[in-house]
């Protein structure tokens, strides 16, 4: 625990203007990331007596080790650069709001010459018109079979696009009369495109013009006596009420709004918001976080604002943000939401009528997530505390377990020997923390070994991060830090493995932080070798254990018989989870790395030449044979292919031996078609470990 005022700024030094301030540990990461209206006096109060700061602020400021800033001109960009450094840095002391799951939109993709209405989930795309999100997938689905009556846009994949093209004939949409077949012309680019546009106009709330015009035509129609048609024009202005009676109107006047309420406790805080576009709810969210920094409701309103607006423009930011309470200052924020839109925003609380009714549903929505939340929080942490405690015990460990690494070697028959590195924290994965590795210290098939390697790689890469930190120096034999992969600079300062310099800026870096239990897949041999690895590098705080698939034994470095934990008990099956999660991730990138290397052709270390080229090397002589036996006046011939390329082509075939035939493993059958991959490896899946 450091204490603040070691590295507390020099009076004076604290520039008294609007910035952004950065907190960092002992290793250099952001913990905190913060905006100020004058830096002067914010960060003086984080140096007061610590008796007088609030819980979680006293925790932050002695978990931190220094304090920098940077000066910015006005709040608002003060407001801009605190929500970039907390995107980029993720620091653990920050309200970091989090979707509770993954919201489906409805997108109708304009940068495509045919767009496609389709359901979307995560991150939005440029040229995708949004709308929503929406709470489950099939209420999309039913809207939009609903409205294809009226827009019979196109919602099938590129593939099936593509297929219906070429053999000149649509899918079952077509022919039902819920799409217009642009694949197979019955309608050109520009009209399908301006169909896409009515559909958006519609969901966008642009919906009585529209609903008139259709009356009139129909009845125009049933003047004229084509009783047909207006029966066709009945049905389709009867789906479009029914698809907009499936959101209720809630605001007069055709509101453009969001709704944002907030429900708290002391530990946590959910969020709701309801997008009102046109009077009528549109999509509906929610939000549930820990508050880790002493923080009001207005400051968890300014991170719900951050989170929800940092990345949208123009329409996506409403006229209307209803609030239950204001950021202070208020100004910033109103103007910055403002500015990603590009035009006034109104950012306000409700006072009266039927947007403050609206705010009240919402609300009770955020109360309920917030103790649905609770219900399942509850259950979720007893149960992985148990867990936790329950390994702790089995294992003789001084304390819980918070940061488990398991290790994990794949192969097949010897070739492709691969590991795995996984990572749970306080029982839940991290998969932002697995590593790969491909085994290179030898060849062939030695599991124990492997590990060896691994763990020793792994290890000394975290030396080398302590050794830049400055938290270590030497090496207990009094060396210095043995370089990862061969790499280490003329000044002993450790670089990545591609050679590129360690981050020292307070983002996440690799392999730096330890875990408090090192887990392995296997038995005494493999257990023995991670030890063996950690004490041939000084490190004798981290535990080892080995799980074994056979009897599901627990294997210690130090005992000669295994660890049995009970078939029920919590901590053997989160055990099982880190061991099936290792092996899991090992044998996807082995087989991975093995597909790659069967599908490798001589053409791949051609310079210069791409994938279009290749293929039409490939395409025009049929095989891999026949283009080696070619000339390079018969390579030029390909279009694309100049006499330069032509050279290097025959040059590096000619270079390079001639691949074993395949064999098909059914018939027995040679194929000669040495161009093209074994198709079946199936026989091979059984083989793999």
């Amino acid at each position: 625990m450091a204490d603040p005022s070691s590295y507390r700024p020099k009076p004076g030094q604290i520039p008294d203007s609007p910035g952004v301030y950065k907190f960092r540990d002992e290793h250099g990461r952001v913990i905190y990331v913060g905006k100020a209206k004058s830096l002067r006096q914010r960060l003086a109060n984080y140096f007061q007596d610590l008796a007088g700061l609030h819980p979680r602020t006293r925790t932050m400021v002695t978990t931190a080790a220094s304090v920098e800033w940077t000066v910015v001109t006005t709040e608002v960009e003060a407001l801009q650069l605190e929500y970039s450094w907390i995107k980029e840095f993720d620091p653990r002391f920050n309200v970091k709001y989090r979707d509770d799951k993954s919201y489906p939109y409805l997108a109708v993709t304009l940068n495509e010459e045919f767009p496609r209405v389709q359901v979307m989930r995560g991150a939005k795309k440029k040229g995708v018109r949004y709308f929503g999100p929406y709470a489950h997938a099939w209420a999309i689905r039913e809207t939009v079979d609903l409205m294809l009556r009226v827009f019979p846009v196109r919602t099938c994949s590129a593939g099936v696009f593509k297929r219906s093209a070429q053999i000149g004939r649509p899918c079952l949409l077509g022919y039902i009369g819920k799409c217009s077949a642009p694949c197979v012309g019955r309608i050109s680019a520009e009209e399908h495109r301006e169909l896409a546009e009515e559909f958006c106009d519609f969901m966008a709330g642009r919906t009585g013009a529209y609903l008139r015009r259709l009356e009139r035509r129909m009845q125009e129609a049933a003047e004229e006596m084509e009783y047909e048609r207006a029966a066709r024009l009945r049905d389709d202005i009867g789906a479009l009420k029914r698809a907009m009676e499936k959101s209720a109107v809630v605001l007069a006047d055709a509101t453009d709004a969001d709704l944002i309420a907030v429900a708290e406790d002391e530990l946590e805080a959910a969020v709701q918001i309801f997008h009102v576009r046109g009077g009528r709810v549109r999509g509906q969210r929610g939000w549930v976080t820990d508050k880790v920094e002493a923080v009001t409701t207005g400051g968890l309103v300014e991170h719900a604002l951050q989170q929800l607006y940092g990345e949208e423009r123009g329409d996506a930011v409403p006229k209307e943000v209803l609030v239950p309470a204001l950021p202070e200052p208020v100004e910033p924020v109103a103007q910055w939401l403002s500015q990603r839109r590009g035009s006034q925003v109104s950012l306000r609380i409700p006072q009266r009528g039927d947007k403050k009714d609206l705010m009240a549903t919402v609300g009770r929505n955020a109360q309920q997530a917030l103790a649905l939340h609770k219900t399942k929080r509850a259950s979720d942490l007893t149960t992985r505390s148990r867990a936790l405690e329950e390994i702790a015990e089995a294992l003789g460990l001084d304390s819980v377990p918070l940061r488990i690494e398991c290790f994990d070697i794949s192969h097949l028959q010897g070739e492709d020997v691969v590991a795995s590195m996984v990572v749970f924290e306080d029982g839940l994965v991290r998969k932002s923390e697995y590593r790969r590795f491909q085994i290179k210290g030898f060849e062939g098939q030695d599991d124990v070994r492997s590990m060896h390697e691994v763990i020793g790689r792994r290890f000394k890469r975290y030396l080398q991060e302590k050794q830049k930190s400055g938290e270590w120096t030497e090496e207990p034999d009094g060396g210095t830090a043995a370089p990862v992969d061969g790499v280490l600079t003329a000044a002993g300062e450790p670089d990545r493995a591609d050679g590129r310099p360690a981050d020292d800026d307070g983002r996440p870096k690799r392999f730096a932080y330890p875990p408090q239990l090192v887990v392995v897949d296997g038995g005494a041999p493999q257990v023995a070798a991670a030890r063996r690895a950690l004490d041939e590098l000084g490190i004798d705080d981290v535990a080892v254990c080995g799980l074994a698939k056979r009897l599901e034994e627990v294997w210690l470095p130090t005992e000669d018989d295994p660890v049995v934990l009970p078939r029920s008990s919590e901590g053997l099956y989160l055990l099982q989870r880190v061991r099936d999660e290792a092996h899991r991730f090992a044998i996807t990138y082995q087989r991975n790395k093995r597909s790659k290397r069967l599908k490798s052709s001589p053409l791949d270390a051609v310079p210069g030449l791409g994938d279009t080229r290749r293929q039409a090397l490939l395409k025009h002589f049929g095989s891999l044979k026949k283009l080696r036996a070619a000339t390079v006046d018969e390579i030029c011939e390909v279009p694309g292919v100049g006499r330069k390329t032509a050279e290097t082509v025959a040059a590096a075939l000619a270079g390079a031996a001639p691949s074993a035939p395949a064999v098909n493993t059914a018939t027995g059958e040679i194929i000669e078609d040495d161009g093209a991959p074994p198709a079946a490896l199936s026989a091979e899946r059984g083989q793999e470990r």
